[in-house]
């Protein structure tokens, strides 16, 4: 699929949003503009989120497929 199909398929896709969130990071991603603002994160950072996901996850403070896909569709 060349670029200009790419970008015409994403912009019908972004058309039919309606989170106000998706749109919200959609449009700080957009005035970033540098992927260089992208950083890997270290194992540390990384273990950490880990760690947190887990907890978040043993104390109900997680959302299953289907609640992310209804709230973001």
């Amino acid at each position: 699929m060349d670029i200009q199909t790419r970008k015409i398929e994403f912009v019908q896709a972004f058309l039919k949003l309606q989170s106000e969130e998706m749109i919200s990071l959609f449009e700080s991603i957009l005035k970033s503009g540098n992927k260089d603002d992208f950083y890997p994160m270290s194992i540390d950072e990384l273990n950490k989120r880990i760690d947190k996901s887990e907890k978040d996850f043993e104390t109900g403070k997680s959302k299953n497929h289907d609640e992310v896909f209804a709230k973001y569709s």
